[in-house]
């Protein structure tokens, strides 16, 4: 094999497809993450809803750090 040439892994889209959707939570555990976060920072669920979509991250620690920002706005 040349130099720069992709490995048979990286060839095939498939083999990297199951780990990704397994370390996507499920709806309902979304959901609840997302009442967590508004209920332990007081704020508004869509506000949560809101940054996980503008970050494109559920991490909470990103979440929360994205919270602690606007607060230090405020």
């Amino acid at each position: 094999m040349h130099r720069g040439a992709p490995r048979a892994a990286e060839e095939d889209p498939m083999t990297s497809l199951p780990s990704a959707r397994a370390a996507a939570p499920a709806p309902a555990d979304h959901e609840e993450e997302v009442s967590y976060l508004a209920k332990r920072h007081r704020i508004s669920p869509a506000i949560v809803r809101e940054i996980i979509r503008r970050i494109g991250s559920a991490e909470r620690s990103a979440v929360e750090r994205e919270i602690k920002k606007g607060m230090m706005r405020r």
